[in-house]
């Protein structure tokens, strides 16, 4: 197939972009690099020997997607990354969020529409469920008020989604991720956020590489075994597969409803499990202090993947090991490759 991936230069697209390629897809990267830098294109080149196109382009701009689309109108399966996603900054700048992230997708579905362009694969969140009532939780656990803007606009998209395919031939998957860590084998890709991370594993990575002089634990006090906050961590690489599964999925079995899935291990880590298994597989003794909670921060959620596992046929394969030391070597490479620059 020929697969559009959005913000196919960022963390997971990037991801998701070499596995589609390695699986003998076809792949258009559209992205405006708003978070994210061209040279990625040249890595994934590199990783899979295959050559790909790329268009900086904000899709949010309905004259420019509309442009796109008229130049790309055989392109089979979308898959939508691209969005903003700090939490925090969401917070802060709601218009910004609503106006990016729901108009670049109104924009595409228009355009697939009128191009006659029917999988779609949307990047969703476990945002969406808040602090589940029950663990792990399922795909069918109740949909909470979002704690923030950008988690109510992963809400709002599944619903245009869902009723865009309701009135449509449209037939899509939304993929609820838990937390993604890790990097590709190469170190040749990998979690980079712009100006200070607001994730757990890449604050990890630099302050263990001297770039941050401290890691703060938020909350030593939940309910959870050590007292701090328990999350699903999924590595990256095993996220990016099940992307490659739900449009394969798309393509043998076209349907004109939005399926749900969860994307995550089915195992819980808390925040001193992930530092301790950083600490276990680089040997570096990482610089942390306990703080207070952060306020909006949930306790504990984790998946429950059986219907992923039983309906794609698709399973987390790597541990929190794998992920940690991927992520350290992606971390050293790219500061080398900084410094060399210099």
């Amino acid at each position: 197939m020929k697969v559009l991936v959005t913000g196919g230069t960022g963390y997971i697209g990037s991801h998701t972009a070499v596995e589609l390629l390695n699986q003998g897809h076809d792949v258009i990267i559209a992205d405006n690099l708003s978070n994210s830098r061209e040279e990625v294109i040249d890595a994934i080149i590199e990783i899979t020997g295959k050559d790909l196109v790329f268009e900086n382009i904000d899709l949010s701009d309905a004259d420019m997607c509309e442009d796109f689309f008229e130049r790309n109108s055989d392109i089979d399966a979308i898959i939508h990354f691209a969005a903003f996603k700090a939490v925090g900054e969401s917070v802060e700048k709601p218009l910004a969020y609503y106006q990016n992230n729901i108009f670049s997708l109104i924009n595409i579905l228009q355009g697939m529409e009128k191009y006659n362009i029917r999988k779609f694969v949307f990047s969703s969140s476990c945002t969406v469920y808040g602090q589940p009532d029950h663990l792990p939780v399922d795909e069918n656990a109740p949909i909470k008020k979002a704690e923030s803007p950008y988690g109510n606009t992963k809400k709002i998209a599944e619903d245009i989604i869902s009723d865009t395919c309701n009135a449509s031939k449209l037939s899509a998957i939304a993929l609820r991720y838990f937390n993604p860590i890790g990097s590709h084998d190469s170190a040749l890709i990998g979690e980079l956020p712009l100006g200070v991370p607001n994730n757990l594993v890449p604050f990890i990575t630099q302050t263990a590489i001297g770039i941050r002089k401290e890691l703060k634990v938020f909350g030593d006090d939940y309910n959870t075994p050590d007292g701090t906050a328990v999350r699903d961590y999924i590595h990256v690489v095993d996220l990016a597969q099940a992307h490659v599964v739900a449009v394969e999925r798309l393509e043998k079995n076209p349907h004109d409803q939005m399926e749900i899935f969860n994307l995550g291990t089915g195992k819980g880590s808390s925040v001193l499990e992930v530092i301790h298994s950083f600490e276990r597989v680089s040997g570096e003794k990482l610089n942390w202090t306990m703080a207070k909670r952060r306020a909006g921060d949930t306790e504990q959620v984790w998946a429950d993947t059986r219907y992923a596992n039983e309906e794609l046929g698709w399973k987390s394969k790597r541990s929190l090991d794998d992920a940690m030391k991927s992520a350290w070597e992606w971390e050293k490479k790219f500061r080398a490759n900084e410094a060399n620059e210099k």
